[in-house]
């Protein structure tokens, strides 16, 4: 095997595929990442018997033929490449990368212990990339991170015709993302309970601009196949990448009754300017240290500290209708859900201090539901 590739495309993705090496492998194989000089380009894999990944990259091909190497060292050897087109050819037990004046000697793995890396499953739809990954950064920062309870850990993709809706929850928030996407099928009702962090690694490596095609494991045949919960499997392909990666074997809770019918009282905030004046108001908080809002007409008051702690506030001016209501939070699962919001200002809907806040994007259209809405439950105080 032996071929000769840019130093910046093939460092980028190294990079990417080694997301899924696992960090403590079952089998030394699986630290591997394949490389294989292919008639088409430079093809890379990685794969953990959960999470597959595959990149391809143009390439002068002199040789043909593939080869095992450790995929975290490779990728360290990558990124610090200087900027000089790569080589890379195979010498019996060793594979020999010279980049510059810079040479490596990397042992290789036995090949033939490697597992075959999963198929794609059928494709499902498509769904522009940089929306895609916008969702994603919205609704993951809520998912749980407690690996004994796996159904939290997970983002739940529903798709019903050309709507697509994105949630994640941890018991203490619910974060919802609504979108349109392309559908191959315009029936098709599946749904998809995928890792959060698979799914977050995946949708911040996506190029700006093109889709992502979605494919979807679900029940093989008759009217079953539109109304399963995709079980077994997922893929994202953007062309030259692609990832797979199993699902989460349970059902999703039914967050859409924990949302309030109505609300008591609303707030529009300027969403930027509310984020920093948290972040100074949290400087004196620690992690048992809530933040406090006290809304009335025209301003909202953050404070936190208490006694003899450190104290802070800060005013800021703010639409608010409705009676005056003080409620609290753990100020990084208020900042999540404003990080959230696409839209310059953000609507706070309140019921009760002891009831679930919604925090949601304001429609461009008036009388619309919120693309982005994300349910966050307050802190008691004295």
């Amino acid at each position: 095997m032996k071929f000769r590739v840019d130093r910046d495309a093939f460092a980028d993705a190294v990079a990417w595929t080694a997301r899924a090496l696992p960090a403590r492998p079952a089998a030394p194989v699986l630290a591997g990442m394949r490389v294989e000089a292919a008639e088409d380009g430079l093809r890379l894999s990685g794969f953990d018997y959960e999470v597959s990944t595959r990149a391809r990259v143009d390439a002068d091909i002199e040789e043909t033929g593939e080869v095992l190497v450790s995929g975290r060292l490779l990728a360290e050897i990558a990124r610090s490449l200087p900027a000089e087109p790569v080589e890379l050819h195979t010498d019996a037990a060793r594979a020999l990368l010279t980049c510059g004046s810079a040479r490596f000697t990397l042992l290789t793995l036995p090949l033939e212990d490697y597992p075959v890396l999963p198929e794609m499953p059928g494709s499902a739809g498509s769904v522009p990339a940089d929306r895609f990954a916008a969702a994603v950064r919205q609704v993951a920062p809520a998912a749980g991170r407690d690996d004994t309870l796996p159904m939290l850990t997970g983002v739940h993709l529903a798709f019903r015709g050309d709507a697509l809706t994105l949630a994640a929850t941890d018991r203490y928030r619910v974060a919802v993302r609504r979108m349109w996407w392309r559908p191959e099928d315009p029936a098709l009702s599946a749904s998809a309970l995928v890792p959060a962090r698979t799914l977050h690694d995946f949708a911040r490596s996506l190029p700006s601009g093109g889709n992502v095609g979605v494919a979807l494991s679900t029940l093989p045949l008759g009217e079953a196949a539109k109304s399963s919960r995709g079980e077994g499997m997922i893929g994202f392909d953007t062309g030259s990448r692609r990832t797979t990666s199993r699902l989460i074997d349970s059902d999703f809770i039914d967050y859409e009754p924990r949302f309030p019918a109505e609300a008591a009282a609303r707030a529009e905030v300027p969403v930027a300017a509310m984020a920093e004046a948290v972040r100074r108001v949290a400087l004196v908080a620690d992690r048992s240290t809530p933040l406090r809002l006290s809304f009335t007409e025209g301003e909202v008051v953050l404070e936190a500290g208490s006694g003899d702690d450190a104290q802070a506030a800060e005013a800021l001016s703010v639409a608010y209708r409705g009676e005056p209501m003080r409620v609290a939070f753990a100020p990084g699962y208020f900042l999540d859900g404003l990080g959230g919001v696409g839209t310059e200002t953000a609507w706070l809907d309140f019921t009760l201090p002891t009831k679930p806040v919604v925090v949601s994007e304001v429609p461009a259209e008036e009388g619309a539901d919120p693309d982005f809405r994300y349910l966050v439950m307050p802190l008691r105080v004295s």
